[in-house]
């Protein structure tokens, strides 16, 4: 992991829109955000409504919070399994999130992406959720109670595509 995670100062609190949610296939990994992120990104651009409004997305020892002049919405550090700036739309900052209201029907994992001002944003938010997931890992050893996993891709775009290709020509 980039060594300028340690020195990152939490909360940190990023200017984003919304671009909503949808179900994930897997717990984490670029392969499960892509066509998800692939929908919701044109779901927004063919959509008749206006744009979602800016709002803030706050990155905490704790979690995530979604906070706007309407509501607040908070994902708990150990409810998010992964993060990642997306390759394809580097303004979008996308997060693997385990429900907590298990329903039989459905699958039990959504990807939340948001549209954030810039490329350099979005990178941001990215170290910002792995210095969240470092905190987290230093209180789970020390407390010695939990088996929760989590990861944060920090690898440039150019990884990440061959990645993706590698498992393109495994399947």
């Amino acid at each position: 992991m980039d060594e300028d995670i340690r020195y990152q100062r939490l909360p940190q609190s990023f200017s984003v829109r919304e671009l909503g949610s949808y179900e994930a296939r897997g717990l984490w990994g670029i392969k499960h955000t892509r066509k998800p992120v692939d929908l919701m990104v044109a779901n927004a651009k063919t959509s008749s409504t206006q744009l979602s409004p800016q709002v803030e997305l706050r990155i905490t020892e704790d979690g995530c919070e979604i906070i706007s002049n309407k509501h607040k919405k908070t994902y708990p550090i150990h409810t998010v399994s992964y993060g990642v700036q997306d390759l394809v739309y580097t303004r979008v900052f996308c997060m693997i999130v385990v429900k907590e209201q298990m329903s039989m029907d459905r699958k039990p994992f959504d990807c939340v992406a948001f549209v954030c001002e810039s490329r350099q944003a979005a990178r941001n938010l990215t170290y910002a959720l792995a210095t969240a997931f470092q905190a987290y890992s230093r209180k789970v050893r020390s407390a010695g109670t939990s088996k929760t996993r989590f990861a944060i891709d920090l690898r440039t775009a150019d990884e990440l595509e061959m990645d993706l290709r590698k498992v393109d020509s495994e399947a």
